[in-house]
């Protein structure tokens, strides 16, 4: 990727750690970029962007307050035009799919990765396409509809796919289902349109039949 394909893309940083947050606009501003704006917390954020009218916004997860997802929604909302990229150090299923399914983020990329992976993930939310990191990617892919096959030769599930599958074999709602799993309820009906996907049923009462069949109704 050539410096002159983010050149001028106005980036706003959303990040608690100040050192974080410098060190950023110092790799940005390197490859020019203009950062128009800081914020430490989501609350202050939501305040600058409609004022600096960045084209992509560079958001951490964990804030104080407000968290990242509720501010991603929010900015969404607030900023149509504006791509929100999320910066984070954490991988979980959960939080991807809630990142970018529910609250709507363009791309998801983690600390760890690479700067280049971050320029790549600027020009491409800028030009209006979504973009996962290399770290993300298997992630995203395996929980809402990964090909592997378990030992009977059914889609192979993941640890969270079984524990939601476990609470609707058991009748939970999809608001019971978030709150002993600790996500919100749209994403646990994520979970269960997904699982009707990966496992090519149509109904509640089919995952039911198909939680009993694999013995999966009950906690182990």
């Amino acid at each position: 990727m050539t410096t002159a394909t983010i050149t001028g893309c106005r980036v706003m940083i959303v990040e608690d750690h100040e050192i974080v947050r410098r060190s950023l606009r110092a790799l940005l501003e390197q490859r020019g970029c203009v950062v128009v704006a800081e914020a430490g917390e989501a609350r202050e954020a939501l305040e600058v962007a409609p004022k600096a009218r960045p084209q992509v916004i560079l958001m951490d997860l964990e804030l104080p307050g407000l968290d990242g997802i509720s501010a991603t929604r929010r900015l969404r909302k607030l900023l149509p035009a504006a791509k929100l990229l999320i910066l984070s150090a954490h991988d979980e299923p959960e939080r991807v799919i809630e990142a970018l399914i529910d609250a709507g983020a363009h791309g998801y990329l983690l600390k760890s990765d690479a700067p280049d992976e971050l320029f790549a993930a600027i020009r491409a939310v800028a030009e209006g396409k979504r973009y996962l990191g290399p770290s993300v990617t298997p992630i995203f892919l395996e929980h809402v509809g990964g090909a592997s096959r378990d030992d009977q030769g059914g889609p192979r599930l993941t640890p969270r796919e079984r524990e939601v599958l476990r609470l609707v074999s058991q009748g939970a709602t999809s608001k019971e289902i978030a709150q002993e799993l600790g996500i919100s309820p749209k994403t646990a009906q994520i979970h269960r349109e997904n699982l009707k996907q990966k496992l090519d049923l149509r109904t509640t009462a089919d995952l039911v039949r198909y939680a009993i069949r694999h013995k999966i109704a009950r906690a182990d």
